[in-house]
């Protein structure tokens, strides 16, 4: 006999694989991966104030989106968690490649008469917070 309908078995299942640390995301945003690495390298590791004050006064247009998000992971850590935000700090941080997509009119040229369309880097930021004990 079976325990339940597959359904219900899929959202137990579910249930217990739940990431359960504070995190947030931000998807398809205009960034290259690149550069969203290159500001996320100089926060892993490093209290949540002390990586705001790094983002608030780096100059890279990747570092105001990455202040929005790591907000975004805290204020999720107070609500949703409970936790204290002065314990938190930055335990994983990822940028992988999203979807490029390409600009309809505007060419690059390229030899022999031939052009290729410009393409646009999209990237996946996430964040992942942990908390220490003082």
């Amino acid at each position: 006999m079976s325990k339940g309908h597959r359904s219900q078995e899929k959202k137990e299942r579910n249930k217990e694989n739940r990431e359960t640390r504070p995190h947030a995301f931000l998807n398809h945003v205009r960034v290259s991966d690149i550069k969203a690495r290159v500001i996320l390298r100089e926060i892993i590791g490093k209290n949540v104030t002390e990586a705001q004050a790094i983002l608030l006064y780096n100059p890279r247009y990747a570092a105001h989106l990455i202040k929005k998000l790591l907000d975004s992971a805290v204020a999720n850590a107070e609500n949703n968690l409970g936790l204290d935000a002065g314990k938190l700090f930055v335990q994983e941080a990822h940028a992988n490649k999203g979807s490029a997509y390409y600009s309809r009119w505007r060419l690059r040229p390229k030899a022999r008469g031939s052009a290729n369309r410009i393409e646009r880097k999209v990237s996946h930021i996430s964040i992942y917070l942990g908390e220490r004990a003082k």
